[in-house]
């Protein structure tokens, strides 16, 4: 049984202040992350290979040199 997509979707943890204005929302698909705006859910989002988007993360949380 597969779920619906509507309930993978999950916000970012850094997502709220402000404005509401800068809401990211993210779907793990196992084999691929898929990356979406929450105020516009329709529209276009970003896929990534899961193990690029680990590798991506990863380097966000190393402190800067």
């Amino acid at each position: 049984m597969s779920m619906p997509i509507s309930d993978i979707w999950q916000e970012s943890s850094y997502s709220g202040g402000g404005q509401g204005d800068a809401c990211v929302e993210v779907a793990d698909l196992d084999t691929r992350i898929v990356v979406r705006d929450s105020k516009a859910p329709t529209r276009a989002t970003l896929t990534f290979p899961a193990d690029t988007f680990a590798r991506f993360v990863e380097a966000l949380r190393r402190p800067a040199n």
